[in-house]
């Protein structure tokens, strides 16, 4: 699967199926190799003779001078350690420089991640990979592949810099703390072929004496208070019972510290493992920051940490008012607290035991007994709706019946009651299971909430593990709405069954379906639900004529099918000499033409004549007859609109025509051809009139809506120190919003 956003064929990135992509640079021949894992095929690098030995790419990629870009792999290899670099060249393909990566801590035949960053220098036009290794004898063989060439892979929403999340690049954006040095290793670590924001290089904390040692972040983001913010990295522990941890720190304006969330890793063993903390902002917090350690180190121990994070927490629930870490209990037990009974409350160890996430809750009882316990109240979005509570639940050891309770108050914290689900019995069966609960609205005077559980345990010292829990306002589970001014429908999605495959139609008041677009070209049922909310903008929806939605999610086992239907709405069309042109795949440059000319078509049809002889009329055989032919007249009234018309038309994709109902054509996809524009009037005279040749066509059932795919402002101020940097980088808007660079 070619990895998006890479400047490397896919030939290249995957060494299938075969080598062009690549060639000897020194003391080395290449040729295929079998068992890479992003395809069959790898590159098989030989030695010559004793010494370093290197390939790169045969082609070379364009660069911007001072843009850092990343390049990475997966290698292995029985005998010598490798290294990766980026190659960059002049406008003659002459070499400036090479920036190496480190070379991996020891060989290894198993896949480990090679990576590096850098800023392109001087000069610099045009770069390759290349990738080394030094050996001791001719005929050593390392093998490498999965590359990619291209900006830095970041995770998405990162409030930090790539420097700051990697140190791909070097150890800058951090420093040594307490008790500690900080610097850069490259040990062998087998990641996921697919899993990319993991880098080559990790950050390596070595103890200075015995006791504790921290790294800070020197970069802080800013915060909003009353926010939820994670902080995240991949730690890896010196000794399987060593304190490691993760913090989240809050500042105020004058970068006074006014909070911390700590987060100790239970490690299971010595690799890496994802740690996070979590806490909203408190009041008067101005900016965050991240730091790593650990308690009780030994002099010499060295904590190693990766791909670092600061943005905010997973969306369990679409508009959940429980904090991350009451809800996923990823740093302890949060704000609950057991209100009568016996039951404990604990995280769940070692790391890897939640259902969300890396932990959960684990409650235990040591005797068959009733307990109650309860979370922090929470501040209702909307007191006059109804809401609902959902956890998710797994018998660890004995049986349980659990009851869920939404307790609400008022805003001087008076209990006025709750909505309630008397006990059932949680399965025996493997996994975790789902309980909700939804509630009538509140009573008069709420404000406030509380989730409650009443935990029944069944046997003396039976164990329940409890996640994922949510409280969120009970809204509708389909809805449309309409847009005029942008010619488009909204359909919202709530409460969807994550890992089903989606399918959307728009339905017109004859019954008949079409499928919607969606990111991935149309919401056909190829495409899994990773998320409980959705909102589909179908810019293709029909002008001036009532027209509906139904939503149907598909069981990828069993195939069963579960379907949602949203009520009939309008796209209201007042002017019947205004027409939509669409772009399918780029909405953004949709506009409004005033028609010139209905449009006169033609349907063509392939024909041959045969004359008989002796006989009158001519026989004819017929091909099928084609779609319209014909052109399509509009008017630009001024500067800016003969400019977005242009805009539209650049691409040269399929088009779609829109008129309001009586004006005979509706929707109708279109392929123009040579564009005419010409003046009515003197040449200072705005108004032009365009001829657009145009061919019906099928609709584009592969394309997808262009987008930002979780790409927000906060990427640009982590990525751009000034607005001149980013008008540097970005030749418009629209390539700033789809990070289209400057190439």
């Amino acid at each position: 699967m070619p990895i998006p956003g890479n400047m490397l064929s896919a030939v290249a990135e995957m060494v299938d199926p075969n080598t062009s992509g690549w060639t000897a640079l020194l003391n080395a021949t290449v040729s295929p190799g079998t068992g890479g894992r992003n395809g069959d095929g790898c590159l098989s690098v030989k030695s010559v003779a004793s010494g370093e030995m290197r390939a790169r790419t045969t082609s070379s990629y364009p660069v911007t001078e001072s843009t850092v870009y990343q390049a990475l792999g997966d290698a292995s290899g029985a005998t010598v350690p490798e290294r990766i670099g980026i190659r960059w060249l002049t406008a003659a393909n002459t070499e400036i420089s090479i920036t190496w990566s480190l070379t991996t801590a020891t060989a290894s035949t198993s896949w480990h991640r090679i990576s590096v960053a850098g800023p392109a220098p001087v000069g610099a036009v045009r770069a390759q990979i290349v990738v080394s290794a030094t050996t001791g004898a001719a005929l050593v063989v390392s093998y490498f592949e999965n590359f990619y060439l291209g900006l830095p892979i970041r995770t998405t929403g990162n409030m930090i810099s790539f420097a700051a999340e990697s140190p791909e690049t070097d150890t800058s954006a951090w420093a040594a703390e307490a008790n500690g040095t900080l610097g850069r290793q490259a040990p062998n670590v087998s990641w996921a072929v697919n899993f990319l924001t993991i880098g080559g290089h990790v950050w390596a904390l070595t103890a200075t004496a015995a006791g504790n040692a921290s790294a800070l972040c020197t970069e802080r983001a800013p915060v909003v208070p009353g926010t939820d913010y994670m902080a995240a990295c991949y730690l890896n522990p010196p000794a399987s019972g060593s304190a490691v941890w993760i913090e989240l720190r809050y500042y105020d304006a004058a970068g006074t510290q006014l909070t911390t969330a700590r987060s100790t890793l239970a490690a299971p063993g010595t690799g890496f493992y994802r740690q996070r903390a979590s806490a909203p902002a408190p009041a008067g917090a101005a900016t965050c920051s991240v730091a790593v350690g650990i308690t009780g180190a030994t002099a010499g121990q060295v904590t190693r940490f990766e791909t670092v994070s600061i943005g905010p927490p997973p969306q369990l629930v679409a508009g959940t008012v429980l904090p991350y870490a009451d809800a996923g209990f990823e740093m302890g037990t949060g704000g609950w607290t057991r209100q009568s009974g016996v039951a404990t409350l604990a995280r769940s160890t070692p790391w890897g035991t939640g259902g969300e996430g890396s932990y959960c809750l684990v409650i235990t009882s040591a005797t068959a007994t009733t307990s109650v316990i309860r979370s922090p109240r929470y501040q209702l979005t909307d007191p006059g709706l109804p809401h609902r509570l959902r956890i998710v639940e797994q018998n660890a050891v004995g049986t349980w019946q659990v009851g869920m309770a939404i307790r609400w108050y008022d805003a001087a914290n008076n209990d006025l009651g709750t909505h309630s689900w008397v006990p059932v019995a949680v399965p025996t069966a493997a996994g975790w299971w789902g309980f909700t609960l939804s509630s009538d609205p509140p009573p008069a005077g709420a404000t406030q909430a509380a989730a409650e559980l009443t935990l029944v345990a069944l046997s003396a010292g039976a164990s329940l593990r409890v996640d994922m829990v949510t409280l969120w306002q009970a809204l509708q589970a389909i809805e449309s709405q309409v847009t005029e001014e942008t010619g488009s429908a909204t359909l919202t999605l709530r409460d969807l069954p994550i890992g089903d495959l989606l399918r959307v139609y728009r339905l017109d008041t004859a019954g008949n379906r079409t499928l919607v677009r969606g990111p991935n070209g149309l919401w056909d049922g190829t495409d899994l639900i990773n998320t409980d909310t959705l909102r589909i903008e179908d810019y293709e929806a029909p002008l001036g004529v009532p027209f509906g939605y139904r939503a149907e999610f598909i069981d990828p086992v069993t195939g069963l099918i579960e379907w949602r239907e949203a009520g009939v709405r309008t796209i209201p069309w007042p002017d019947i000499n205004r027409a939509w042109l669409k772009d399918p795949g780029n909405p953004q440059r949709n506009l409004t033409v005033t028609v010139a000319a209905q449009p006169s078509w033609t349907r063509p049809i392939d024909q041959a004549e045969y004359t008989v002889k002796s006989r009158r009329n001519k026989v004819i055989l017929s091909g099928l007859r084609n779609g319209l032919e014909g052109e399509v007249q509009v008017w630009t009234s001024s500067d800016a609109e003969r400019e977005r018309l242009n805009w539209l038309l650049d691409a040269g994709g399929v088009l779609l025509w829109q008129t309001g109902p009586g004006a005979g054509v509706g929707n109708l996809y279109l392929n123009v051809s040579a564009s005419g524009e010409s003046r009515e009037g003197p040449a200072q005279d705005p108004v032009r009139v365009w001829t657009l040749p145009a061919v019906e066509a099928d609709m584009p059932v592969t394309t997808g809506i262009n987008g930002s795919g979780g790409r927000t402002w906060q990427d640009i101020l982590s990525e751009f120190a000034t607005w001149g940097d980013v008008l540097t980088a970005f030749a418009s808007w629209e390539d700033v919003l789809l990070n289209r660079r400057k190439t």
